[in-house]
């Protein structure tokens, strides 16, 4: 037995002899988490000066000789080794860097595989040092979460006392990296946990102050970003920073989305994975050849900007473009890092941008443009991690000047509405929302959250027209069986919709006129609630009770008057339908999850496709790989434990744990051969 594994026992056995109090243990670690995490962090600072000096110093230097263009070699160099040490000594993840702890926190009860951290976070290192555009704050929160869980598995505390001690690492590790404890609290709160107790919160509180304090005892106490005072002249300024508000809502909402459009682009690129960062890594040297701000974290140039340097406005546009790209390469393409600095550069340079287009437009106001670049920060970051507390603490205690709150405030709610109206997951929310899974409240999984309108609405349907008389709607109703239809105008837009109490009600109003003289256009009901079918069910099914109503037109988000279907109270029949098979799928996904955190191997989902070799035949009667094992096998609404006679079927949702590229064998095996899928489709 190693020291280590000694050592650790020796510290259960002397807990269940002394039995001390949950809090009390709770609190010890939480101080160990912190402790080691600032120097974790440490560490890992170190590490990125290290690798920047290498690349850009010896390496840089000695390839000058051959033209300035040599610099664009660096990323690609860089993506290389990156490349090659993930896919030896890390593997595949289901989802990159927060998503994955805030998965293992609901999930698999905050357990997370900590022996990975030192290799991803020299591969981060590497990754920054080379100059791909990525962060380090989330590899920082990896190494304070990973911590927590590990110090959690050792001493075999609960899953929710585990969680608690992931969320105090990565509160540790935001308080660090950006010398802002609070923030970090705050970060642990809306993002890890999405909620907290009094007991959650000394650990978390406790682990924030104490990596903050080494943090600051190594490094100085000095804010992230040293900037001059700012000046608040009149409240006429603050009409600006609602548009740049306005600004940085799509700005965060498009982020998002490129994140998530590169990714989907390398993971269909036929190329080895170990060689996709290198790739990602030309288009990256390629355009620092021309504009070298972009690489790496790019803190140097927003420290130029918040002290006013000299940019143009075209330059500072030029920056937010070629950012926004290629961190959404970098990360798609497999390099190591994060997603929240690159958000902080890219709102203060839209920030500054527009704060000297506000100048010269307002040249009484004398117009600061980099106060606008230090609010542009939080406004983007908070339409990228939807979490607003988080967003102003973090700035707040950046800069260490209160004047800015006010503004700040003001900015971040009209980005943070905005980017949520635009895109509604965030950029950790969307990995998890992608395979079928929503987190409300940090752990309850809300399986009607899960199911979209779009799922369960009726698109067949009977429609009135507006010139249709009540006598001829009334007759349709009936003979539909239906309590209402939506009514169209003579372009085919919906108007309205007609229900039983309407014609009831114009019965009443107009006793001695024939209901062949009324007309439907004139008895609608015109106030519409209507559904969209890209929400989740649940929101849809609380709008409905708002007016208790049997029905919800599911219209367009780009057309209100553009009808796509109904949503019935029978669709939410089968919508329980749906929600019991989502559930037996998250009870999978759960397991899944957890059985690749104890075995310590990796896990994926495979399905068995129609006509594969796998359709139809025993689990005995299949030539599996010899480096996997089935684990389970989801069948609709059932999980199964396979046994060597169960017989496998087109749609069953195979759990394989394996090693050493086991895995795309079992995939052929699953997959429809392609004579059978021709054939099919013609």
């Amino acid at each position: 037995m190693s020291f280590w594994a000694a050592s650790r026992m020796s510290i259960v056995r002397w807990l269940d002899k002394r039995q001390p109090s949950e809090s009390l243990v709770l609190s010890a670690v939480a101080l160990l988490v912190g402790l080691l995490t600032g120097v974790g962090i440490w560490l890992f600072e170190q590490l990125i000066e290290l690798a920047q000096f290498i690349s850009f110093e010896v390496i840089g230097e000695s390839l000058a000789d051959f033209g300035p263009w040599t610099i664009g070699l660096l990323p690609v160099l860089g993506g290389l080794i990156v490349g090659l040490l993930v896919h030896y000594f890390v593997g595949p993840e289901r989802h990159h860097g927060v998503a994955g702890i805030m998965e293992a926190v609901a999930l698999a009860g905050g357990r997370l595989r900590y022996k990975r951290v030192p290799i991803k976070a020299v591969a981060s290192a590497l990754s920054i040092g080379s100059g791909a555009s990525v962060g380090p704050e989330d590899p920082s929160v990896q190494i304070g979460a990973n911590l927590g869980s590990m110090f959690g598995q050792w001493l075999h505390l609960s899953d929710e006392r585990v969680k608690s001690l992931v969320a105090a690492g990565a509160a540790g590790g935001i308080a660090a990296a950006f010398n802002a404890p609070i923030a970090g609290v705050f970060f642990a709160i809306e993002i890890v946990l999405g909620e907290i107790s009094a007991r959650v919160f000394g650990a978390v509180l406790l682990s924030a102050v104490v990596s903050a304090v080494f943090s600051q005892a190594v490094s100085g106490p000095q804010p992230a970003f040293a900037v001059p005072p700012y000046t608040f002249n009149s409240f006429g300024e603050l009409p600006l920073y609602v548009g740049l508000g306005v600004l940085a809502g799509p700005l965060a909402a498009l982020y998002v989305r490129a994140l998530y459009l590169a990714h989907d682009f390398f993971h269909h690129l036929k190329t080895p994975s170990w060689l996709k960062p290198a790739l990602a890594g030309v288009l990256v040297g390629g355009v620092g050849v021309f504009m070298p701000q972009i690489f790496g974290v790019g803190y140097e140039v927003v420290e130029a900007v918040l002290n006013g340097a000299n940019y143009t406005v075209g330059l500072l546009a030029a920056l937010v473009l070629a950012k926004l790209v290629l961190t959404a390469v970098s990360i798609g393409g497999g390099f190591q890092g994060g997603v929240f600095a690159p958000s902080l550069f890219l709102g203060a340079m839209l920030g500054g941008a527009y704060g000297m287009i506000m100048a010269n437009l307002f040249p009484s106001m004398h117009i600061i443009p980099a106060t606008f670049a230090m609010v542009g920060m939080a406004a983007v970051l908070v339409g990228a991690v939807h979490a607003p507390l988080t967003a102003i603490i973090l700035l707040f205690e950046m800069t260490n000047d209160y004047r800015i709150i006010l503004p700040l405030m003001l900015s971040v709610a009209v980005s943070f509405l905005l980017a949520q109206w635009l895109q509604r997951d965030s950029v950790y929310t969307l990995s998890l929302a992608r395979k079928g899974l929503r987190i409300e409240h940090g752990h309850d999984v809300d399986v009607l959250e899960a199911i979209t309108v779009g799922e369960v609405m009726a698109t067949d349907v009977a429609t009135l027209s507006e010139s249709d008389t009540l006598a001829a709607a009334s007759e349709k109703l009936m003979r539909l069986r239906h309590h209402g239809l939506p009514v169209l105008d003579q372009n085919g837009k919906l108007v309205g919709i007609l229900t039983v109490q309407d014609i009831e009600r114009a019965q009443a109003n107009n006793r001695h006129v024939s209901l062949d003289k009324l007309t439907v256009g004139e008895t609608c009901t015109r106030s519409l609630l209507v559904a969209y079918p890209d929400e989740s069910l649940g929101v849809a099914l609380r709008r409905m009770g708002v007016r208790d109503i049997g029905r919800l037109p599911v219209v367009s988000r780009d057309d209100s008057q553009q009808l796509l279907g109904v949503l019935r109270r029978v669709d939410v029949v089968r919508a329980y339908d749906a929600a019991r098979t989502r559930r037996a799928a998250l009870r999978h996904r759960a397991q899944q999850v957890r059985l690749g955190l104890y075995s310590d191997l990796d896990v994926e989902e495979v399905l068995v496709e129609p006509g594969s070799v796998c359709d139809g035949r025993s689990v005995q009667a299949i030539p599996w790989p010899h480096d996997c094992v089935v684990a389970s096998v989801r069948r609709g609404q059932e999980m199964l434990l396979p046994h060597g006679d169960t017989i496998l079927k087109a749609g069953d949702a195979l759990v394989i744990v394996y090693e050493n590229g086991a895995i795309d064998m079992v995939r052929e095996l699953c997959r429809q051969p392609e004579e059978t899928a021709v054939s099919s489709d013609t």
